[in-house]
């Protein structure tokens, strides 16, 4: 068949006109002439009005065993439908795409029933395939635009219409699902909030899921992306303007139910290198924020003994003190001395590790390093080093400069991570300092982003979107368990903790209510050991929060793999929030830690998600799609907490009917399947149901 296509081409028709006077010598003919046009223009409207009743408003263009792919020509939009309760599934909005009649036919792929091509003259070319299945009943339809010429635009859209979407990108105030958020279209790369607010944010996967729970979207990471957000009308996928002929090429899977739709395509397709349970002293602990004096070494080491001698007293004595890069740069004096050059007696003096026991000590570096720094000066005077850092490509017979991009407000340099001598040596450097602070675990700041796109040059095929993320993160999960990154790209079947974004300390959703649609987003994308940020205070230079958002975001983080602090409890609040945190971290280890221990197996095997949305286990319910203050820890655990200020009630839909859920504060039982309305919350409770 032909896909009812045509382009108008604006041309007025030629005529061929006579003069007036011989109408009026021959009127007859004149007359003639008239009822000639007037029977030309019945028949042309009776063959069009024809067409229009008798040709369908869609139709096939591939078919697959449980559905297939069809064109609308209403909307010019391909329909994914199943076949056996004819429904569609997903509806995809094609930009610039003339909807009706056919138009020239170009190529055409009549000779493989598993493919359907046609083309555009002079625009762009579609072929859709029939993909391998990554499971018996689960089919995959390929979709790759060509362009033809190098302005043309591909854009896709996805319709949020009466459907809900899952996964993408993380946003400054996170959204659960997707039809909330707001984003004009902009590389989807992962990003850092504080250089771009409106941007995206440190953990992104090309993969998009809808509520229906049977279509995945995924984009192969060397496509150049842009992605934008409508709110409530849809998501699109699109190809940067102005650029050589990038085709657009996504799939689209269509799973028979929701357990087969949610194994996380990487997981399936690179195994998880999980670490095991006992070798995650990360979630056993709370990490303790150092926000003290950081003028000199000295200054740092009696602020650090300081908060050590607090904590302690305070009975707060097991966990982790966290470092800055800042700090860590300091106490290190890596800016001074060598390390090559330096002596045993000097490791001494710059830290002992007793003086915190048992708390332990956590550092933080990155992968940027200033261009006043002796380190980078020292790197420009070994031929050998200037392949460390990320560069641009050097004219005929000029030589590499290194590109320079701001971190932190100061000009760096980034490392090189498509070179292997330059990883080896920033690796090297890192596990030095490890050893040299006694440090336990490595936090590793700034692996978001493309700085060949901030400063709005076209990356190396190497390090289209977000490849250096997950170079990077390949690299450092070599270093072992106890390593943490900003950023996750294609990474989470690695060993790593993620550390979230930092949080506002209000209760908006780029503050507290963001929490839990962050947690979700994370979870669903695989990504299931994070380290979360603290609501209560996010930054040095912030005043503390107010206690009652302290207090509901202690009841928040107390359910997640790690409990992070900013501002310890005493200088926040009265005496009895500082017994509640205490019974918090007491709570943590003992009821949710094993928890994490058993359904990491689950996600190891299976590729479920720990934390899980509502409609987890109720997927058919509409009603569950767009719970966004609630989440389920494996299927057996809910957890409901207050997100707005001043309430001690709230409404709970309590999962799937036929399953009992007994409130563990209470031991009161309640069916499920149903929402429970008005249920009491006062400000030193959260509910917490278990099967």
């Amino acid at each position: 068949r032909t896909m009812p296509l045509a382009r108008p081409t604006g041309q007025i028709p030629e005529a061929t006109w006579t003069l007036g006077f011989r109408e009026k010598k021959e009127p007859w003919k004149g007359a003639v002439g008239c009822l000639g046009v007037a029977v030309f223009f019945a028949m042309t409207i009776g063959i069009i009005s024809w067409q229009a009743l008798e040709q369908p408003p869609e139709e096939w263009v591939l078919r697959g065993r449980a559905g297939g792919v069809l064109w609308e020509r209403r909307r010019g939009a391909l329909l994914l439908r199943v076949q056996k309760k004819g429904r569609t599934v997903a509806v995809i909005t094609v930009g610039g795409v003339p909807a009706t009649e056919p138009q020239k036919k170009r190529d055409r792929c009549w000779h493989d029933g598993g493919t359907f091509c046609y083309a555009w003259e002079e625009e762009k070319k579609l072929q859709l395939s029939l993909e391998p299945s990554p499971a018996p009943a689960t089919e995959c339809y390929g979709v790759r635009w060509t362009p033809l010429r190098p302005d043309v635009v591909l854009k896709n859209c996805f319709s949020m219409a009466n459907v809900s979407w899952y996964g993408g990108a993380s946003t400054r105030a996170q959204r659960w699902p997707l039809n909330g958020a707001e984003s004009l279209a902009q590389p989807f790369v992962s990003g850092d909030f504080s250089k771009n607010p409106a941007g995206y944010g440190p953990l992104l996967e090309r993969y998009f899921l809808s509520s229906t729970g049977r279509v995945t979207v995924t984009v192969p990471p060397d496509v150049p992306l842009f992605l934008s957000l409508e709110k409530k009308r849809h998501f699109c996928l699109e190809t940067p303007a102005g650029r050589a002929a990038e085709p657009l090429r996504y799939k689209k899977s269509v799973s028979p139910d929701t357990a087969a739709a949610h194994r996380h395509p990487l997981v399936l397709a690179q195994g998880v290198n999980l670490p095991p349970p006992r070798l995650f002293p990360p979630h056993r602990s709370p990490v303790w924020r150092y926000h003290g004096p950081a003028g000199s070494a000295a200054k740092i080491k009696r602020g650090l003994r300081s908060l050590a001698k607090r904590l302690k007293r305070h009975r707060l004595q097991e966990g982790v003190l966290a470092l800055g890069e800042r700090c860590t740069t300091i106490l290190a004096a890596v800016d001074h001395v060598p390390w090559e050059r330096r002596k045993k007696s000097d490791v001494t003096r710059v830290w002992d590790p007793s003086l915190l026991e048992p708390l332990q000590l956590s550092i933080a570096l990155s992968p940027y390093a200033s261009i006043a720094s002796p380190l980078f000066l020292r790197s420009l005077r070994d031929a050998d080093a200037t392949s460390y850092w990320l560069s641009l490509q050097p004219r005929v017979g000029g030589c590499s400069v290194p590109l320079l991009t701001t971190w932190k407000g100061r000009l760096c340099a980034r490392l090189n991570v498509t070179s292997e001598a330059a990883l080896s040596w920033y690796l090297a450097r890192a596990q030095r300092l490890r050893q040299v602070l006694a440090a336990s675990y490595v936090v590793f700041e700034g692996a978001e982003g493309n700085a060949f796109l901030e400063q709005d040059v076209p990356p190396p095929p190497e390090l289209v979107g977000d490849q250096y993320t997950t170079a990077l993160a390949a690299a450092l999960a070599t270093l072992g368990n106890a390593t943490i990154i900003s950023a996750g790209a294609r990474s989470s079947h690695l060993p790593l903790f993620v550390q979230m974004s930092p949080l506002r300390s209000d209760w908006s959703h780029a503050g507290l209510k963001g929490v839990i649609p962050s947690v979700l987003h994370y979870s669903l994308l695989g990504y299931n050991f994070f380290i979360p940020d603290a609501v209560e205070k996010n930054l040095a230079s912030e005043a503390p929060g107010d206690p009652e958002l302290y207090v509901r975001w202690l009841q928040k983080k107390k359910f997640l793999p790690v409990m992070a602090f900013s501002t310890p409890p005493w200088l926040c609040c009265d005496a009895w929030v500082l017994n509640l945190t205490r019974q918090c971290i007491q709570r943590h280890q003992d009821f949710v830690v094993p928890l994490l221990v058993k359904h990491s197996e689950e996600w190891l095997s299976l590729g479920y998600p720990i934390f899980r949305p509502a409609w987890w286990l109720s997927p058919t319910d509409p009603t569950a799609f767009t719970i966004e203050d609630e989440f389920l820890i494996g299927d057996e655990v809910l957890v409901a907490p207050i997100t707005e200020k001043g309430q001690t009630w709230r409404d709970i839909y309590q999962k799937k009917e036929g399953l009992l859920w007994m409130d563990t504060n209470t031991a009161r039982v309640f069916d499920g399947g149903k929402k429970n309305r008005n249920y009491s919350a006062s400000l030193a409770e959260v509910p917490v149901f278990v099967q």
